[in-house]
């Protein structure tokens, strides 16, 4: 039995570079998003000086987009002609011939030793040249030799988005531009650009001046994450900075270049200060002192239901919509508390005026809000044009056009779409907010943990929809939100390498999918091309995962996640870096009995971009026998402390506050009075048979688990939710159990889960645990 225990848990095996199958290891040649269809031929196409661009039209953009490429990022000085319809020899050729039966934004590509042909209309043919240009290698050549392929493609998603808030910090028009770049390499089409909050205004409007002069400016912003902190620390520096109407129509022009849509967000009723310290008649108290917020989060100010306010906003939304093509505008209706309005008497007249009653469908205030946005709506309708509002705006009442983009989970996109409106997928809880921590020991972020594999594994359409309903699903969208994103390099970091995952999400069909292929396969390729253009965040090293397990051997086998990066990585415990020993060639330790090998292994790309450092511990024991104990009752003993803690070893030797038995891990009741605590849960936990058994610790903030005080889970330090796993070999009957979490400021949790040999990774129940 023990023999066969081993090898279940065994040697630690590499984790396998991913393929579709034993023939093909790269089935969609690096392209992401993965194609709809791809057939790979023999041979090649040459593309050299003496290759020629015949074009339907040579003043389209999406051509003229290819020929500025070729010639100044490949430097290959090809010329650019009239298609007249001829078979020309080595030559590519842009046309709109051979889209019969294509869905809209669809192309066909075919690349022969002769020939290349991109047949698309519009955007389509646009999206074909972006899938060439992913084919040509980057670094300058007499010539490029492109593989004979078939390519037919076209996006699963009509809108397929990213949003920028430039509010809470503001970017330059070069950067906004630099940030479409990227979406159009990725075949997104919608640039949702979040332009006023409460932290500022940053759109110039001619009629109102003072929303740029005063409203674009805050006298100083909080520092770091502004909860962890009594009293709250600020940086006492004026922040400020807008965009003129010239910049912004450089900015739509430069998107709808490269077939993106820019969707304004004029924020209504909340978010609002930034407006109320311009013009404070807008408010229902125009007597309070209002100004840009300094800090983030929900503010109660907010616009008054008044003819004024309404009059406000339909000349600012008349020259937004100057600005601003796009079909969509949208208008926030998010984190709008009602306190102003229950408490003003303008607004309860209004509110009986109207005979808005509270029922089911909401408050009266909630029925204001709905009234609020309708109105709106009416104004941008007679203006041709539509609204999108967060899903907040289905309170009250939906208004009759109205988009709703679903944030909160996916119930009000669901709603919504059972009401035959149309939805745009955004939830948190997809991974789609890209302003959350990618992992462990990350940047300060607003919390959360939104890995790559999160939101990769995103699917916007529910089931629980019906065909029919799924259909007002248009898209889905990723959303950076950016207070705790001052800098450009790190936008870049929190959009990276997530909005690749993201078009793959929005482009390609359900079936062609796979995760392994993406990230093991195409991304490192991708993220190689982009080294020495973005600040991204460089994935762990692929091979390895962060884990304690039990063998007798350590096999190292490891890949950059970067082409062209180098993995370091070290079996003494030390920390790896440039000093360190170069993964080469597969290696194996072996590990004695009662001994353990740490692997640490880190990869950094040619700029000297680092990943996290991945931990794998292999013990070398046999199988835990079980304690002798007698069942006293159901349970976990735990002890209690209280702290600013960053590390589980701090809980050594801190002041006991209480004691006592919980039978879940559920830390609600800690948090009542204590801004920070920590606490040690002991006690004893039943196997019913041998083998090999896995543990999971998921917290906000440190954990640990350990087995007959073995250490298992290593999860420790100030992070957000985060799963950590391991594993041990256990014979049956009862064992030590230690779980150890620290909490800071009261925003974390806890959760301990147990995969027996066999079955599905479950949480730990009462009925297994004993004091």
């Amino acid at each position: 039995m023990f023999k066969k225990i081993f090898c279940l848990l065994g040697v630690f095996m590499a984790v396998g570079i991913g393929m579709t199958n034993a023939q093909d290891t790269d089935p969609n040649m690096g392209i992401i998003p993965a194609p709809v269809s791809l057939k790979k031929g023999q041979g090649e196409f040459v593309l050299s000086q003496q290759t020629v661009i015949m074009a339907d039209s040579v003043t389209n953009k999406a051509v003229l987009f290819l020929t500025d490429y070729i010639q100044n990022k490949a430097m290959l000085h090809v010329q650019l002609q009239q298609n007249n319809g001829a078979s020309t020899a080595n030559s590519i050729v842009l046309t709109s011939a051979g889209t019969d039966g294509l869905p809209p934004d669809g192309y066909r590509l075919t690349i022969s030793p002769q020939q290349i042909i991109i047949s698309g209309k519009g955007a389509g043919l646009f999206y074909g040249i972006q899938t060439l240009i992913q084919l040509i290698p980057t670094g300058r050549a007499a010539a490029i030799h492109l593989p004979v392929v078939q390519i037919e493609d076209y996006p699963r998603f009509g809108y397929r988005g990213l949003m920028l808030d430039v509010c809470r910090h503001f970017f330059s028009v070069e950067f906004v531009k630099k940030y479409i770049d990227l979406m159009a390499t990725y075949k997104l089409n919608n640039f949702h650009w979040h332009l006023t909050d409460d932290q500022g205004w940053r759109i110039e409007i001619k009629k109102y001046p003072k929303l740029t002069q005063i409203g674009s400016q805050r006298a100083q912003t909080v520092i770091g994450n502004y909860h962890d902190r009594t009293p709250q620390q600020f940086d006492n520096t004026p922040y400020g900075g807008y965009y003129t109407q010239d910049q912004i129509r450089e900015v739509v022009k430069y998107a709808a270049d490269r077939y993106i849509n820019v969707v304004p967000e004029i924020e209504m009723p909340g978010h609002s200060e930034a407006a109320l310290a311009a013009y404070p008649e807008l408010s229902c108290d125009p007597s309070m002192n209002y100004k840009a917020a300094e800090t983030w989060g929900v503010f109660h100010d907010i616009y008054c239901p008044s003819d004024k306010t309404f009059s406000f906003l339909q000349d600012v939304l008349t020259e937004v919509m100057d600005l601003f093509p796009s079909k969509y505008i949208h208008v926030g209706g998010d984190e709008a508390p009602k306190d102003v309005w229950k408490q003003s008497p303008f607004c309860q007249k209004l509110i009986k005026k109207l005979g808005l009653k509270d029922d089911k469908a909401g408050s009266k205030e909630d029925k204001l809000q709905s009234y609020f946005i309708q109105r709106m709506e009416k104004f941008v309708n007679s203006k041709g044009r539509s609204i999108i509002g967060w899903d907040e705006i289905l309170e009250g009442g939906l208004s009759p056009n109205a988009t709703v983009m679903s944030w909160r989970g996916e119930a009000g996109g669901i709603a919504a779409a059972q009401q035959n409106h149309n939805v745009i997928m955004t939830p948190g809880s997809g991974g789609l907010y890209i302003d959350h921590a990618q992992g462990k020991n990350e940047p300060l972020s607003i919390g959360g943990n939104e890995p790559l594999t999160k939101i990769y594994s995103y699917n916007p359409t529910p089931a629980i929809l019906t065909p029919d309903q799924q259909k007002y699903v248009l898209g889905v969208q990723a959303n950076l939100w950016t207070e705790y994103i001052p800098t450009e390099n790190k936008v870049d970091y929190m959009v990276l390498p997530r909005l690749l995952a993201l078009s793959e999400v929005a482009w390609s069909p359900l079936a062609n999918k796979n995760y392994v292929d993406f990230a093991n396969t195409r991304l490192p390729s991708h993220l190689g091309k982009l080294d020495t253009k973005f600040n991204f965040r460089v994935p762990a090293v692929i091979g390895a995962v962060d884990t304690i397990m039990f063998g007798s051997q350590l096999n190292v086998n490891l890949k950059p996640s970067v082409k062209g990066a180098t993995v370091y990585y070290t079996i003494d415990g030390y920390e790896p870096g440039l000093t360190d020993m170069p993964f080469t060639i597969p290696m194996t330790y072996d590990v004695p009995q009662d001994q353990y090998r740490e692997l640490k292994a880190l990869v950094i790309t040619p700029s000297g971009k680092r990943s996290q450092v991945t931990h794998v511990t292999v013990y070398n024991k046999t199988p835990f026998n079980p304690v002798t104990y007698q069942v006293i009752g159901k349970g976990l003993k735990y002890q209690l402390f209280t702290g600013e803690f960053t590390s589980l070893a701090q809980l050594n030797g801190a002041a006991i506050i209480d004691t006592g038995t919980a039978v879940t891990f559920n830390t609600a009741a800690f948090k009542k009075n204590i801004k920070g605590f920590g606490v040690i849960y002991s006690g004893f936990i039943r196997i019913d048979s041998d083998g090999v058994y896995g543990f999971t610790t998921s917290s906000a903030n440190g954990s640990a688990l350990l087995i007959d005080d073995q250490p298992v889970v290593d999860n420790d330090g100030k992070h957000g939710v985060f799963d950590q796993g391991g594993s041990v070999p256990l014979l049956k009957g009862y064992h030590k159990i230690t779980v150890k979490y620290f909490d800071v400021a009261n925003a974390g949790s806890l959760r301990v889960f147990m995969t027996i040999p066999g079955k599905p990774k479950g949480e730990l129940t009462p009925d297994t645990l004993f004091n």
